[in-house]
């Protein structure tokens, strides 16, 4: 059986009688990596901020690497690390310097702290480059040296939210492997993102949305469960009226936009499908709309969330 690191049970926050976290219940292995989604406003850094010791629940229950959020605060803080997108650093300092900073205010004695700064350069990369000032130091760098400085003190639970913000692809993949390498050691990993190229990568993700975890499984389970429908991908040369067309046809449940790309959610049997692509196709020929391809395709992580929340939505109006 895996040995739990987070465990969530009726978590809920509030802010007056503004509801920002709604009694959600979830847990994450040891040496897991765990995705967190949400839009802005969701609960997701609301959330964090429990989790971490800094914000209290106005009620639930929370262990963190095995202490309770409330009345154990500090040693909560003192077995985790956190990462934020903005980093954290000190760009008038170098890269050893802002070692040394964190490692200090993490309590680390200079003989240990010697030893995990090696460790920690190598892990990240940034061997050589001990004694560069921080701010000289690409994105892409600067993600690393913060991932050194929040590892320095060997957390058991790792906080990185929404760390890949802002970074190029290359830097986005190399900082995944970083993840993966400290998760194979034991390191718990609990991330908020929102790519979903990254979400697909997480061993389970929790989806959440107006405060409540609306999704939660693999990435697998939650394509086989959550998906009510199939997904009709059109691609056409005018998008917006084809769009405006699709959200006129009574099978038709749910139309958005993927790029240029059109995706339209119908709960039609699956063997209706086909004849359904042939009336979309003969309705948009009908209004002078060229079809350059139509096919069913499966969900993403995307179509199931603008799915989720448009469900979310509709029982809250009703």
């Amino acid at each position: 059986m895996t040995e739990t690191a987070i465990e969530v049970l009726n978590l809920k926050r509030l802010f007056g009688e503004f509801v920002a976290v709604d009694g959600i219940t979830f847990s994450v292995g040891k040496g897991e990596v765990f995705g967190f989604l949400g839009p802005n406003g969701a609960g997701k850094t609301t959330t964090v901020k429990m989790l971490c010791g800094i914000l209290m629940p106005s009620s639930g229950s929370a262990k963190v690497a095995g202490f309770d959020i409330a009345t154990q605060p500090d040693e909560v803080k003192s077995s985790i690390g956190y990462m934020s997108q903005k980093f954290s650093l000190y760009n008038d300092l170098t890269v050893s310097e802002n070692i040394d900073f964190f490692g200090n205010i993490y309590g680390i004695d200079d003989r240990r702290l010697k030893i995990r700064k090696k460790e920690v350069l190598k892990l990240i990369g940034l061997e050589g480059k001990e004694n560069v000032i921080t701010s000289t130091l690409s994105v892409g760098w600067k993600q690393r040296l913060a991932l050194g400085c929040s590892i320095i003190h060997e957390p058991r639970i790792l906080f990185l939210d929404e760390p890949t913000a802002g970074v190029d692809p290359d830097s986005r993949r190399m900082f995944w492997n970083l993840i993966y390498s400290l998760a194979q050691k034991g390191m718990t990993m609990f991330v908020t993102t929102h790519y979903m190229d990254e979400a697909e990568n997480c061993a389970r993700l929790g989806f959440i949305y107006n405060g409540k975890i609306i999704a939660l499984g693999t990435p697998a389970e939650i394509k086989h469960t959550q998906m009510k429908g199939t997904i009709i991908e059109l691609d056409t040369d005018a998008p917006s009226d084809a769009l405006k067309l699709l959200k006129t046809t009574e099978t038709i449940i749910e139309v958005s936009f993927f790029g240029r790309l059109i995706h339209a959610v119908s709960t039609i049997p699956p063997d209706r499908i086909n004849q359904l692509t042939k009336d979309i196709s003969q309705l948009m020929e009908t209004h002078g709309i060229g079809i350059n391809s139509i096919h069913t395709i499966p969900p993403s992580l995307e179509d199931i969330f603008i799915n989720l929340i448009k469900l979310e939505d509709n029982n809250g109006k009703s």
